[in-house]
């Protein structure tokens, strides 16, 4: 016997309300738990402090604080970070798939270099002896150490869109008179970018969550004046969990942006 509509309406909203219970009590034992650890170790909250530290208002004025100061420092080099990520990601990509010889090898040896060494090592290398060879900054350093770190992941991203793509596909551009090149970018790429959106979208998270590690180089971005902050003030707690709230905003936003581009470019093509 099947139920009615108002039925299943009745029943989705049971399990909503069960649901938002099941979340209450959760986010409830979570506090007490943390109430509880920080009772013991004799911790006094002062989160009544925090906000001088994200923005004050002085005359009717807005004057950032050094958390926003640093956010501001965070999304630069993320932003700049992952426009060369995706371009050395593609780049990388398409010399794997290469016919020649040398390029593959030349991409297969970054590759294994990159992702079978750790992140704050190569930040390092480039901090410490790339950078003063070449005349950059540390600032750039760490831009060019995150670009190249999420590059190598990001080229197998692409790489496995690119192969997704049938083989029909490629002949149907060769046979309009277009080249290599004209494939990829008018017919291959279209294609293949909404498929690894996601795992794109994924990989712009990562960036954003490395981007911490620049800190290591004296980079005053949301993580180190959340250290400088803490080791003023005594306020630790508060400090990274306000310093963890603005990291998990903007990954969420990130995600849903990234999300709406890959379903209006899909629906373009």
């Amino acid at each position: 016997m099947f139920a009615s509509k108002g039925q299943r309406q009745k029943a989705h909203n049971k399990i909503l309300i069960i649901d938002f219970l099941l979340f209450c009590i959760i986010a409830t034992g979570f506090c007490y738990l943390l109430y509880r650890g920080t009772e013991k170790l004799g911790y006094n909250w002062q989160w009544f402090r925090v906000s001088e530290f994200i923005f004050s208002i002085n005359n009717g004025k807005v004057t950032p604080g050094l958390l926003l100061q640093g956010l501001a420092v965070t999304l630069k080099i993320t932003g700049l970070s992952f426009v060369l990520t995706f371009v050395i990601g593609l780049g990388t990509a398409i010399m794997r798939l290469s016919s020649s010889f040398t390029t593959k090898i030349i991409a297969r040896i970054y590759l294994e270099v990159i992702r079978n060494t750790p992140l704050l090592i190569q930040l390092f290398f480039v901090y410490f002896v790339v950078a003063p060879i070449i005349g950059i900054d540390g600032f750039w350093a760490s831009v060019i150490s995150l670009s190249l770190f999420e590059g190598a992941y990001a080229s197998e991203i692409f790489r496995a869109g690119i192969t997704s793509i049938d083989r029909g596909q490629w002949e149907a551009a060769f046979s309009l008179g277009g080249d290599k090149r004209f494939a990829y970018f008018n017919v291959i790429l279209p294609q293949a970018i909404p498929r690894i959106a996601p795992p794109l979208a994924g990989q712009a998270i990562s960036l954003v969550k490395d981007s911490a590690l620049v800190s290591t180089v004296a980079i005053y971005d949301l993580t180190m004046q959340g250290q400088s902050i803490i080791s003023e003030t005594f306020l630790t707690f508060e400090i990274w969990f306000t310093v963890a709230a603005i990291y998990l905003s903007i990954t969420l936003l990130l995600s849903w942006m990234l999300d709406n581009a890959a379903r209006k470019f899909k629906s373009e093509w």
